[in-house]
């Protein structure tokens, strides 16, 4: 099934989109550039990044080596049964006001709509075979994906698995990589290629 195919492939996929993100991005011109909003963009770009890095790693303090092993319902669990994909969507849409056009954020918006639910579905398929019951309770009172901030709850003791934190900050610094290519790649697109289209 292609949701299966999506589900085992999506970091292939996520790279595959990204180059040519990046290749669409050099090609054409913004038509917000030097506008308030092209400046406005960037920066709630960067705010949007910011909140994901942050979110991506609070996660990692709950469910960092033990994903699959353990049922994880606290802390940003309790908001939100997928708070790390939340918090990704945040980074690329971020990452998408960050080359000033909203086309571009569409088309980012539009790649996570049309990528991860296969990717969730996947994961829940899984989690739901391996806990069962404790897992349709979990199903019940949380949502989905977008947070339910009154429904968070936390112990005060939270054991870290600094290995797995580790792995999980490197990921996350790709963000702010990708923020930095599409900089430069508007600063650099001038003195390399006429643009072939321009976009909003």
């Amino acid at each position: 099934m292609v949701s299966t195919f999506i589900a085992q492939n999506r970091i292939a996929i996520s790279r595959l989109f990204w180059l040519g993100a990046l290749i669409a991005l050099l090609l054409t011109e913004k038509m917000y550039a030097g506008r308030l909003i092209g400046n406005l963009l960037p920066m709630a770009g960067l705010v949007l990044i910011g909140i994901a890095v942050v979110g991506r790693l609070w996660c990692s303090l709950y469910i960092g080596g033990r994903k699959n092993s353990e049922l994880v319902t606290e802390g940003p669990y309790s908001m939100t049964r997928n708070p790390l994909y939340f918090f990704s969507l945040l980074g690329f849409v971020g990452i998408g006001f960050c080359t000033r056009s909203i086309s571009f954020s569409v088309c980012v918006l539009a790649f996570f709509v049309l990528v991860y639910p296969s990717v969730i579905a996947s994961e829940e398929a899984f989690l739901r075979a391996r806990f069962g019951a404790v897992f349709e309770a979990y199903c019940e009172r949380t949502p989905r994906f977008f947070p339910s901030v009154a429904r968070y709850r936390a112990s005060e003791v939270c054991e870290v698995r600094i290995q797995q934190f580790r792995r999980t900050a490197g990921d996350v610094i790709w963000f702010v990589w990708l923020a930095g290519i599409v900089a430069l790649v508007e600063a650099l697109r001038p003195m390399l290629v006429q643009p072939l289209l321009t976009v909003p």
